[in-house]
């Protein structure tokens, strides 16, 4: 026959996993360099340029703008050919 067991005293050191890693110290956040830069007016001249809306254009072409009238020229041709291509590729079909 068994004895019923009285008081059990377990002195077992429980270590936990965080105290057994050593701490990572928290990083330092770096300031995020920062560049700035300065434009020529022959950069920002064409910057402007390169963003115009082509209503803008249009509105610079009327007013006389060589380079504005240069642009609508070639958007002007550049349709055409594309039409021109378009309707050469286009199968006509007669029943």
């Amino acid at each position: 026959m068994s004895d019923p067991v009285g008081s059990v005293t377990q002195t077992q050191a429980v270590v936990q996993a965080a105290d057994v890693r050593a701490k990572a110290p928290e990083p330092r956040r770096q300031p995020v360099p920062v560049d700035k830069v300065q434009l020529s007016s022959e950069a920002q001249a064409a910057l402007r340029e390169a963003v115009e809306t082509p209503a803008q254009t249009a509105k610079e072409a009327s007013s006389g703008d060589a380079q504005a009238k240069r642009l609508l020229a070639k958007q002007e041709a550049a349709k055409e050919s594309s039409a021109q291509e378009e309707a050469r590729s286009t199968t006509h079909v007669v029943a």
